[in-house]
């Protein structure tokens, strides 16, 4: 059983920042990619920002050059460093991994709320 438990969402005001941890534990081979995706009401979940193995990035237009996302494979832990919030940043935050154990199948955690108020 693989477990993906998110923290580090809330309330902050417009041009705050926030981190956002999110850690896999259960037994597994390894992770392959592992990321974060976003969703407001009545919408898509959409990608913000995913990162490889071996450290390749991919962000969301929106969040380039603001948002930096990071990982510890020793820990099997991703980060979501938030700088310059943005109101229209507020949604329920989601974290992804890709999971090997006798095959390879997508975990969600959670979810964590993130509120930017102007």
């Amino acid at each position: 059983q693989v477990q993906l438990m998110e923290s580090g969402g809330g309330l902050v005001q417009a041009g705050e920042s926030l981190r956002l941890s999110c850690a896999a534990s259960g037994s597994f081979a390894g992770i392959n990619n592992m990321g974060w995706y976003r969703q407001t009401p009545g919408k898509q979940r959409e990608l913000v920002a995913e990162i490889s193995t071996g450290g390749a990035t991919n962000y969301a237009a929106s969040v380039k050059g603001r948002f930096t996302v990071s990982r510890d494979n020793t820990k099997n832990t991703v980060y979501l460093q938030m700088n310059s919030l943005k109101p229209e940043d507020t949604a329920v935050y989601y974290c992804k991994a890709d999971v090997r154990t006798s095959y390879t199948g997508r975990y969600w955690g959670q979810g964590t709320q993130v509120t930017v108020s102007s």
